[in-house]
């Protein structure tokens, strides 16, 4: 018996078990809305995608990413886990570097990814297909702290305080003091709904961060939970990265050029992650921007629907 093949990727991570673990299912011409569902709940995951032909022929394929309840737009580790995997099977046997351009399609529009394959590991970024927007939003400091089971002294530093921004799906970002405050956050869920509004289908996700960080080279310490019906934690988050950056343009206003940064994300789950972020800024506008990271794959085999 033959299936369609599908295969298994941790993400923005280049060490299997850590990261954000994906399911990439190759070849999904002829699953309909109802089993792209149904099959990604099976896997129950945080994401699975589907891979299917491209709509423009100069595009390299059309990608449609779901969550076991429902699909999203756009989603970061899966299009960094959903690229490494189409190159490394255009390429399966890698001896030295290399590269590949890519366009995918996705239901917020075609994000072109950068590819670069090594003997021992692979890296893609995308282009921010949407640059982030603020959404207008009053926020209670208090109310966030409850929120988060933290003292209102710990929301906030320098100058960041709460904000909403939706570069393609909207979270309510937080600045808190320290790692500290970091490791002390404990949702309140009934709390949560007074401080996270709800925007389309689902409760606003919450993007917590900080400056300070585990790692040396890192500059953001990150910690991104769900909390609708029932609360989870997100290993890695590419979409709310993107978010972030407006929030980053905007407080930290940073000069003309190309800024990169490092986050990392993941660690009190133990499924440390590093995710690139890089902005482009002229006239000190916002005028583009990428996120990229390592994927390693975990698993592949055959799946029969």
């Amino acid at each position: 018996m033959t299936g369609r093949f599908y295969q298994v990727y941790d993400v923005f991570t280049d060490e299997v078990l850590t990261g954000n673990p994906l399911a990439v299912v190759h070849d999904s011409a002829g699953l309909d809305d109802a089993a792209m569902q149904k099959i990604a709940g099976e896997f129950n995951l945080s994401e699975t995608v589907f891979v299917l032909p491209a709509q423009n022929p100069a595009h390299t394929a059309k990608i449609r990413i779901f969550t076991p309840d429902y699909e999203m737009p756009l989603a970061g580790h899966p299009t960094v886990g959903s690229a490494v995997a189409l190159v490394q099977r255009r390429f399966p046997d890698v001896s030295e570097d290399q590269e590949a351009l890519i366009i995918l399609e996705e239901n917020v529009g075609p994000v072109r990814c950068g590819v670069k394959l090594t003997k021992d590991a692979a890296f893609a970024e995308f282009d921010l297909p949407k640059l982030p927007q603020q959404v207008a939003y009053n926020y209670d400091q208090i109310g966030i702290a409850n929120a988060l089971r933290l003292e209102p002294g710990d929301i906030g530093f320098e100058n960041h305080v709460p904000t909403i921004w939706d570069a393609g799906v909207p979270y309510l970002l937080i600045p808190i003091h320290g790692l500290d405050a970091a490791g002390r956050i404990r949702i309140n869920q009934e709390a949560m709904r007074e401080i996270a509004p709800r925007i389309g289908h689902r409760q606003l996700p919450i993007y917590v961060y900080c400056r300070e960080t585990t790692l040396r080279d890192s500059n953001f310490h990150a910690r991104m939970f769900v909390s609708d019906e029932g609360t989870y934690e997100d290993p890695a988050t590419g979409s709310a990265t993107a978010a972030f950056a407006g929030a980053i343009h905007h407080f930290d206003q940073p000069l003309d050029g190309s800024l990169r940064l490092w986050l990392e994300q993941g660690q009190e789950m133990g499924r440390a992650s590093r995710l690139r972020l890089e902005l482009d800024i002229v006239d000190q506008k916002f005028t583009g921007g990428r996120i990229g990271g390592s994927a390693v794959k975990t698993a592949e085999g055959q799946l029969f629907v």
